[in-house]
């Protein structure tokens, strides 16, 4: 049994209650009384048992003491907690002050100092203070707190209600605090907190998260050794409403020439404070419709300066356009720093200090550090280039390299990002001349410190274009769209690394591609190239190309990484095009439900051409073929065949200037019109021709393609191409200026296919500068010189052609 007793002089009330929401399974019994509750009151001596033998998970205590200090002499000093022999449960200690509002009450804690906590939150050893200020009976919640923490004292105007909550198996005997009397303070509230060493503490304002009182001053007081450095952060506040004054925070500083200095509680607060110093909030007269909320939760860290913490860096961003630069933690904005790490705080002057710092082009900044450890520190960067009209940039070239202003700082750089902004007929080229950019994949990995990361985005779709550093092949990467390039840092090694950047960018012309590659592999390296968006593949309906350029003396090897694309399209069709620089080369183009080509051999530069479909399934189409070069090898049947084609060469040439020295006497323009009734050997012999030289021209000629030689078959043949056979007209362009394109869908079929790598043989060319033009009979046109067709007219359909070129017609 626990038996009770209260002198009446105490003003003391116990009650013993069932804690709220749990079954009355356990009872209070008062000798023949069984009760759910039980209230003691001053003078009362009460003996009492539980009907179970746990009751602490039933009952809960409440000891109320109250204390008149306005009609008599207040119990000042230390607090004890009375009445002792109460049973073993979860207790409440409320300490009701009746005080006037012209003197003051001071909470003064012991040793173990309080750390206030938000609402909700719970103390680690279950033991809370929690401290009202009572004010013509209005009350105002100062706060909760736990054990352990700085605050030393609460000074109040008026009276208070303080409360200590225990739990029932701690044998807290001493309350840890004392009441003593003040002159009145003359503001809500005064809070002193006192931070010996490094440290970080968190503080609300009254009624937090609730609004602070109407046109209330309360203040923080710090008490910091000189030794060390305060700052103070700003993490979450809202204000109100106001009619009259302005809501506003005061700091008084020793030794400031500008005391109080005022700050908005928008302003970025003073940081870098060399010892104590005082904090105040002040309200306004809010709105009597519309009042809102005034309320703040701040953060005040204290630290040891930095050694050099009188060092400055200079960054001169006066030059730069378009650039914001942030000096900020490792991991921000995500990881947010515990209460307990060492802060490091980047100083744009001396009073104007925080986690992160944002510059931003066209002035010229002095900045230190309040921080033992700068490695802690990064850099992100941005810039951005924009192109509206392509007449004013077209013939720029951009540098794509890290200013110096921040290569200069001793901080890493984590990231830089280019944005590259056009409207949708201007494309991006980058470049990189000298170092040549190198793609990022599995087999071919950048160990570089650091990498280009290139993302093209429209409103409908966003590319990856992939990662690549320099050491590469990749000379130049054309993109359609808007362009972001992140260049991210992997160590400390950049900054050497970075003084022989040279990535470039400039704006140019629509291109058809979604992206185009240049690529000079290294003639001692295999080259690895990979479509876009790995490993996700490349969006519906999306076309890359790569230009290959070969050396003349040697020869590339094109190999592909797997036998098939993969994919099966649900509209349209995948293909894969190659095709050489060079005058009649084939055009191999695979389908995705064909194997692709083979290993071949590149004898000129040349173009590897991707566009995807729209796949039945959610695989999308993933390529990667690598390029490696040799030197071409000459054997002895090759050099003999040169040989004999120099002989045919050296007959042709007599006689094609014996033809140039006939055509000098003819004063009408010469045409080389096809016969189908002459031999196609060399012409020499007059029994071939029914006419006199003089009369019949069908002998002047200098080259005569396929084109003129079989047109009219080829207009006989059922396939779908007829090609232009009336007029030859010679090659006056580069090759290869763009990609192959994609056949269309209704004529992709009539395309040759071939897998192997054989040269063209070269055309046989004229070195006279004089021009020649060529003719061919159209059909249904007579000759008025055709006596030879009259005498021997034959089917020259057939054997004029190769059963190879006739199996692709």
């Amino acid at each position: 049994s626990f038996t009770i007793s209260l002198h009446k002089a105490d003003n003391t009330t116990v009650m013993i209650k069932l804690k709220p929401g749990l079954p009355a399974s356990c009872r209070i019994r008062m000798k023949y009384v069984i009760m759910s509750e039980l209230k003691i009151k001053p003078g009362d001596n009460v003996t009492f048992t539980f009907t179970c033998n746990t009751p602490e998970k039933y009952f809960i205590t409440e000891i109320q003491k109250n204390i008149d200090c306005v009609s008599g002499p207040c119990p000042f000093g230390d607090v004890h907690l009375y009445p002792p022999g109460l049973p073993r449960l979860n207790r409440t200690y409320i300490w009701d002050v009746k005080a006037s509002t012209k003197a003051g009450l001071e909470l003064k804690f012991s040793t173990s100092w309080l750390r206030q906590i938000e609402p909700g939150e719970t103390c680690p050893d279950f033991v809370s203070y929690n401290i009202n200020s009572s004010i013509d009976n209005a009350t105002v919640n100062i706060g909760t707190f736990c054990r352990n923490g700085s605050v030393s004292r609460v000074k109040l105007l008026g009276g208070v209600v303080m409360s200590l909550h225990l739990p029932w198996h701690l044998p807290l005997t001493t309350s840890g605090f004392n009441i003593a009397s003040r002159a009145s303070i003359k503001r809500l509230c005064i809070i002193e907190s006192i931070l010996k060493r490094e440290s970080s503490i968190t503080l609300m304002s009254p009624n937090y998260p609730l609004g602070f009182p109407e046109d209330e001053l309360m203040t923080w007081q710090f008490v910091i050794p000189p030794s060390l450095r305060a700052s103070v952060f700003f993490h979450n506040y809202s204000l109100s409403n106001c009619e009259r004054k302005e809501e506003r925070v005061e700091y008084y500083i020793p030794g400031s020439p500008s005391n109080p200095e005022v700050f908005k509680l928008s302003d970025s607060q003073p940081a870098n404070i060399a010892g104590t110093f005082n904090m105040s909030l002040q309200g306004c007269d809010q709105d009597a419709q519309n009042p809102g909320i005034l309320r703040l939760l701040f953060q005040v860290v204290v630290q040891h300066p930095q050694v050099d913490e009188n060092v400055t860096h200079l960054v001169d961003l006066s030059k730069e356009k378009n650039v914001t630069l942030t000096i900020h933690l490792e991991g921000w904005p995500s990881r947010t720093p515990l209460v307990s790490e060492p802060m490091c705080l980047i100083c744009k002057d001396p009073r104007t200090c925080d986690r992160a710092l944002t510059l931003t082009s066209g002035a010229v900044y002095r900045i230190s550090f309040l921080c033992k450890d700068l490695s802690q520190l990064r850099i992100t960067a941005e810039k951005g280039i924009g192109c509206m009209d392509i007449r004013w940039c077209q013939k720029k070239i951009y540098s794509l390299s890290v200013p110096k202003a921040i290569t200069r700082l001793p901080i890493r750089l984590h990231k830089f990002n280019w944005k590259l902004l056009a409207t949708d007929m201007i494309n991006v080229e980058i470049m990189s001349p000298s170092l040549k950019l190198q793609q990022h994949i599995p087999e071919q990995r950048c160990n570089t410190s650091y990498s280009y990361s290139i993302v093209s985005a429209t409103p409908e779709t966003e590319l990856n274009v992939g990662v690549f550093c320099p050491g590469g092949s990749i000379e130049k990467i054309q993109m359609r769209n808007n362009i972001t390039i992140s260049l991210k840092t992997f160590g400390k090694g950049f900054i050497n690394e970075s003084i022989p950047q040279d990535l470039k960018m400039s704006f140019v012309p629509h291109i058809k591609d979604e992206c185009i590659f240049t690529v000079s592999p290294d003639p001692k390296a295999k080259v690895y190239l990979q479509t876009p968006n790995s490993p996700y593949g490349l969006p519906p309906y999306v076309s890359i190309s790569w230009f290959i350029a070969v050396p003349s003396k040697q020869t590339a090897r094109l190999r592909f990484s797997k036998d098939r694309m993969g994919i099966a399209c649900e509209t349209g069709r995948a293909y894969i095009n190659i095709k050489e620089e060079a005058l009649g080369a084939e055009e191999i183009v695979c389908r995705e439900d064909e194997l692709l080509p083979q290993p071949r051999n590149m004898l000129h530069s040349f173009w590897v051409n991707v566009s995807n479909c729209k796949p039945v399934d959610k695989t999308q189409l993933t390529l990667q073929f690598w390029v490696t070069l040799a030197d071409k090898q000459i054997d002895l049947g090759i050099i003999l065949a040169v040989v004999a084609g120099a002989g045919v060469l050296t007959v042709i040439g007599l006689t094609v200037c014996c033809v140039k020295k006939k055509k000098k006497k003819t004063q009408n323009p010469m045409v080389g019109v096809y016969n189908d009734n002459v031999n196609t050997q060399m012409p020499g012999k007059k029994a071939f021709f029914g006419k006199e030289r003089q009369n019949n021209e069908s002998h002047v000629y200098a080259v005569i393609d396929d084109a003129v030689v079989y047109g009219h078959l080829l207009k006989e043949s059922n396939g779908s191409v007829s090609p232009e056979v009336d007029v030859y007209r010679p090659f006056d362009g580069p090759i290869g200026s763009l990609p192959p394109s994609p056949p269309p869908f209704s004529f992709r079929k009539d395309i040759k296919r071939s897998s192997n790598p054989e040269e063209e043989p070269l055309p046989l060319m004229d070195t006279d500068q004089d021009t020649y033009t060529f003719a061919h009979q159209k059909s249904g046109q007579s000759e008025d010189n055709g006596d030879a067709n009259k005498k021997d007219k034959g089917d020259t359909g057939v054997p004029l052609l190769e059963n190879k070129e006739r199996d692709s017609l």
